[in-house]
């Protein structure tokens, strides 16, 4: 075994204390909270850091569980039937919950809120004040941040950023090849790091984005109307 309980406090829950040295964590060590050993492997370098909580929800009677390498830490809870495996990384004010998985390398940080069937993977970033709900999927190196919302089916995927107060409820059409990222989503349009609503885009008459008007007007449009 590699940790083991401390007594139960007043919260329900217990903190975690290492019996054994592994990854940066040494044997005495005291960790975060869990309601049971079944919310964290007793193998590879997983590990819930400094006041980080992972539990169940006992409405719900879920378990949650963290796995393999993956880290939870600073004051993050996961809870329900969420699940952390791999390398993946939970920190900061994060909520992770529902049947939400977040695995592979990706990372949810900063007061991200992470639910539902969603699943972020690969070298997925959420941050911010993000939110990911119903079957959303985030995955390869996208990253969604700001305010911005991704729910229902929707995927945002390859190197797609989503950011602002952008709402994604379907695939956001990315562009490439242009020599830097567009990205439009339900009511955005993200040209490198800059960010327009649809409106606003067919609206601009400034030089940046004239020379892109044939790429990206019809696909706007469309995507105004909900054909796409």
């Amino acid at each position: 075994m590699k940790f083991k309980l401390l007594e139960r406090e007043s919260n329900g829950l217990c903190r975690i204390q290492a019996l054994k040295d592994f990854g940066d964590v040494k044997a005495g060590d005291i960790g975060g909270y869990v309601a049971s050993e079944k919310n964290l492997s007793q193998d590879g370098d997983c590990w819930i850091y400094d006041n980080a909580i992972v539990c169940y929800n006992a409405i719900v009677h879920g378990n949650a569980r963290v796995y393999d390498n993956a880290l939870v830490c600073d004051n993050a809870i996961v809870c329900d039937n969420a699940i952390v495996g791999d390398n993946a990384s939970v920190y900061d004010n994060v909520k992770l919950y529902g049947d939400a998985i977040v695995y592979g390398n990706a990372i949810v940080h900063d007061n991200a809120k992470v639910y539902d069937d969603t699943s972020i993977y690969d070298n997925a970033i959420v941050c911010d004040n993000a939110r990911i709900y119903g079957k959303a999927g985030i995955y390869g190196n996208a990253r969604v941040c700001g305010d911005a919302i991704v729910c229902s089916d929707a995927r945002v995927h390859g190197d797609a950023i989503v950011c602002g107060n952008a709402i994604v409820t379907k695939d956001p059409i990315n562009i490439l090849g242009l020599g830097y990222r567009i990205t439009i989503t339900d009511n955005h349009i993200q040209i490198g790091y800059k960010q327009f609503t649809l409106e606003q885009a067919l609206m601009l008459a400034d030089k940046e984005l004239e020379h892109l008007k044939d790429v990206i007007i019809s696909l706007i449009k469309l995507r105004l109307v909900g054909k796409i």
